[in-house]
């Protein structure tokens, strides 16, 4: 993804729908891919149904990234990561 092309998007996409609806439509994606990995399990459906799905949840993963600070996000992911390692006993 071209980082500039995306920024524009979503500046676009606040102006057009505002903070709210953002929240809102990442909620709604995270539900669909919550339910498409349900149905996954129980064989009613196709991975590439479940991966559709997925690219929705990273698409308002990004638009929130950018609504919230990229550093912030960033800082929060190496905090967890570590956490991970230290669990997992790695170096």
């Amino acid at each position: 993804m071209d980082k500039r092309i995306c920024s524009e998007i979503f500046k676009t996409t606040l102006k057009k729908w505002g903070v709210e609806a953002q929240y809102d439509q990442t909620i709604e994606e995270c539900a669909e891919l919550i339910t498409a990995l349900k149905h996954l399990k129980r064989g009613r459906i196709t991975e590439e149904e479940v991966v559709e799905e997925l690219a929705d949840v990273i698409l308002m993963v990004h638009q929130l990234t950018f609504m919230l600070g990229e550093d912030r996000v960033c800082k929060a992911i190496d905090k967890k990561i570590y956490k991970l390692k230290q669990l997992l006993k790695m170096p």
